[in-house]
């Protein structure tokens, strides 16, 4: 649940001095150690002088308020994920990056070169956000579009071939074409070539602005089995699919969401979460929640429904191209004891450098 306005000024106005010290006491000994804070503890942290007995009737005050929850009997208190956004909306301080961590970020997103493969740049920085935050570092783009280099059918049955296309970063596609019946190796080839010397040094949306005119070389120049060859192949690599929003999704450090897990429920939620992760709509669900306001976005458990099972948070940032449209964001996703207030600006940061290099 997102705090409104209104429920933050109840909330807010409900909280005298000592409330709100009380409170953020439990919120940022959770975020450091994950384990509950008890009223004896409390007592001896305080810069006002509490006994413990006054320190339960504040929490007493701060449970009715919805804010913080006791795990067991007689146990510390933690906060409730409602006590969690309140605590991100009303009391989290987001200073500055510090210098080391603008430094790292410098060194693994601004190296990538203009002329790297995009994806180089991409991987960096999931890496980067990963190794920094400890969570799962996350990079949601468009898919790029290669400049085709080559071309080449790989029969792989009767019926059936391969069409590797390779980029000019030496990326490589490959994907399964069905073979027009009686189709020979020599055709194979000489359908191979004509895609060579006609489509090459073309990215993939301008081959499909060359289609009519492809096809009218194709009749003078091919025999028939050779042209079907040739537009089943032009057909697969268009697609029927023509959408602006993004369909690569890069993650890393997944690894360090498995650590502290309580067990294998706990595992299977995590995979669940991945596993829909990978889904187109998840992606444009994501992109979405960053441009749905200006800057970085905290989305903490169960306030998006990706991560209601899985109980993680996500913090996310939109980059933007040469026009000042989001072409795609970086983020973090993490338990929902994060460092927020360290991980927003490293967010944010990332996500400037990745809109220089974008444009």
């Amino acid at each position: 649940m997102v705090l409104d306005k209104s429920a933050m000024r109840e909330r807010l106005s409900a909280l005298d001095e000592r409330s709100g010290e009380i409170f953020r006491r439990i919120v940022e000994s959770y975020l450091e150690s994950g384990e509950p804070l008890g009223s004896r503890s409390l007592s001896r942290i305080l810069p006002m002088s509490l006994s413990p007995a006054s320190v339960r009737n504040v929490m007493s005050d701060l449970e009715d308020l919805g804010l913080i929850y006791s795990p067991h009997i007689s146990a510390g208190r933690l906060p409730t994920q409602v006590g969690l956004r309140f605590f991100v909306d009303a009391f989290m301080q987001v200073g500055d990056l510090s210098a080391e961590d603008r430094a790292s970020i410098d060194r693994h997103v601004r190296r990538a070169d203009r002329d790297q493969p995009v994806e180089t740049l991409l991987n960096d920085a999931s890496q980067m956000l990963s190794g920094m935050s400890r969570g799962a570092g996350l990079v949601i783009t468009a898919k790029n579009d290669p400049v085709l280099r080559h071309v080449e059918f790989v029969r792989l049955a009767p019926t059936k071939a391969l069409a590797v296309l390779v980029g000019e970063h030496d990326q490589v596609e490959n994907r399964i074409i069905e073979l027009p019946a009686g189709v020979t190796s020599s055709q194979l080839t000489e359908a191979a070539n004509f895609l060579n010397a006609h489509l090459a040094g073309q990215t993939l949306p301008e081959v499909r602005g060359q289609l009519e005119k492809v096809k009218e070389t194709l009749r003078r120049e091919l025999d028939t089995l050779s042209q079907d060859l040739v537009e089943r192949g032009l057909a697969i690599w268009s697609g029927s699919e023509v959408d602006d929003k993004p369909t690569q999704l890069i993650v890393r450090g997944r690894a360090n969401l498995l650590e502290g897990l309580a067990g294998a429920e706990d595992v299977d939620r995590l995979r669940m979460l991945f596993d829909d992760l990978e889904k187109k709509d998840s992606l444009i669900e994501i992109l979405n929640l960053a441009e749905s306001g200006p800057g970085v976005r905290i989305f903490i458990g169960s306030e998006n429904k990706l991560f209601s099972l899985s109980g993680s948070s996500l913090i996310v940032a939109p980059y933007k191209d040469s026009d000042d449209k989001i072409v795609g964001a970086v983020g973090v996703i993490g338990p929902t004891r994060l460092n927020y207030s360290r991980i927003v600006p490293m967010v944010d940061y990332t996500a400037q450098l990745m809109s220089r290099l974008s444009r």
